[in-house]
């Protein structure tokens, strides 16, 4: 069998298109590590994860001196296998962000590779569930906005075709925050969602007190209310809120997952495929999801959880927010309000090497 022989490890740091803030920080910078791994026979797949500013440098060191390394001369078909070993391998800084976004890189690059040795998508490799996913925009809706600029930003959004679009919350004052709300929904009308997301800015009795106030706005999910260590908090609240509470993008194992809906925390998952630790975890995580009869509503990285969110029966929306755009030549597509997964072999990310080469700000080279 093909043997892994050569890993090169890239990191692009991509400016925002538009300026990005949310109730606890703002966006300066995505460091973006992509990982290339190519076997022995010639066939080659392409990963990537991501931060949002701090820490790329730290994700590429862990690929090039302890993740790449261990796995040259590896059958690259044995995706769970290598997982696992890795996984152990950095027990010492598990679970933990930097590793679950190193992990990641590799991981999408093997499934990449082993969905364009088979000649088949992504979406269909990993189940084939639905040939379309609806989409909500988040290129709009941030907490720096005016009113009236939110009004205008979900308008056009509706005209474009979107399904929803999400609108950052996290003012001073609740009235602000139910101000601005209110106008957005009373612009776009009840036929087009509203999902709100407060970035972890909440204490539980701030969370209840805002999610009481926001009852009559019919709105898809509240986001991210509390931190994500307090589990507690989201049980509580969850338990009283009359909208339905969003988590995971700051969770890193399927076991927080598990603990979240087993307690009733949340009822809707949004899992990152970079955050979990790459499509491997994905997976068991909107399967776990599926037995809680909950849907899957994944965050960011839209040109890989299109593919993901179509291949399980519960995925239920695409976030719009593109960022890859200025590094691939290829673009999701849209019709009718529904994200289509590609159709070309592997993840369906046609990756622009030339741009990356230029771009990089970091490169290594793990081989034979």
């Amino acid at each position: 069998m093909p043997k892994i022989d050569r890993i090169e490890i890239f990191q692009v740091d991509l400016a925002p298109k538009v300026v990005r803030t949310d109730a606890i920080q703002s966006f300066v910078k995505q460091e973006t590590p992509i990982v290339r791994i190519r076997c022995d026979d010639g066939v080659q797949g392409v990963g990537y994860t991501y931060t949002i500013g701090t820490g790329g440098s730290s994700v590429v060191a862990l690929l090039r001196d302890h993740l790449a390394p261990k796995i040259i001369g590896r059958e690259a078909s044995e995706i769970e296998a290598i997982w696992k070993d890795l996984f152990f391998h950095t027990h010492a800084t598990a679970v933990g962000a930097i590793t679950s976004l190193a992990l990641a890189a590799i991981d999408t690059a093997l499934w990449d590779l082993k969905c364009r040795r088979a000649g088949e998508p992504l979406w269909k490799v990993a189940g084939g569930a639905q040939s379309k996913v609806p989409v909500y925009t988040t290129e709009g809706g941030w907490l720096h906005h005016s009113p009236q600029q939110l009004v205008d930003e979900a308008v056009a959004a509706k005209e474009q075709g979107f399904r929803g679009a999400k609108i950052k919350i996290g003012k001073p004052t609740i009235a602000e925050d139910v101000r601005r709300l209110s106008a957005v929904r009373e612009a776009v009308g009840d036929d087009f969602e509203l999902m709100v997301d407060a970035n972890q800015a909440f204490t539980v009795a701030e969370a209840r007190r805002r999610a009481y106030d926001y009852r009559n706005l019919g709105l898809a999910w509240l986001e991210e209310p509390l931190p994500a260590e307090d589990l507690g908090g989201h049980v509580e609240l969850a338990a009283v809120a009359p909208m339905p509470i969003a988590v995971g993008e700051s969770l890193y194992h399927p076991a927080h997952f598990r603990e979240y809906l087993e307690r009733g925390a949340c009822s809707i998952v949004q899992v990152d495929c970079a955050r979990i630790g790459g499509i491997t975890p994905w997976l068991k995580v909107a399967h776990l999801a599926e037995t809680f009869n909950a849907p899957v509503c994944p965050h960011f990285l839209m040109e890989l959880h299109v593919s993901l969110t179509a291949a399980v029966p519960n995925g239920a929306w695409v976030e719009y927010i593109p960022q890859l755009d200025s590094l691939t030549a290829s673009r999701m597509k849209i019709d009718g309000g529904y994200a289509v997964p590609p159709s070309a072999a592997g993840l369906g990310i046609e990756w622009d090497f030339a741009a990356i080469e230029r771009k990089a700000v970091a490169r290594a080279i793990v081989e034979r």
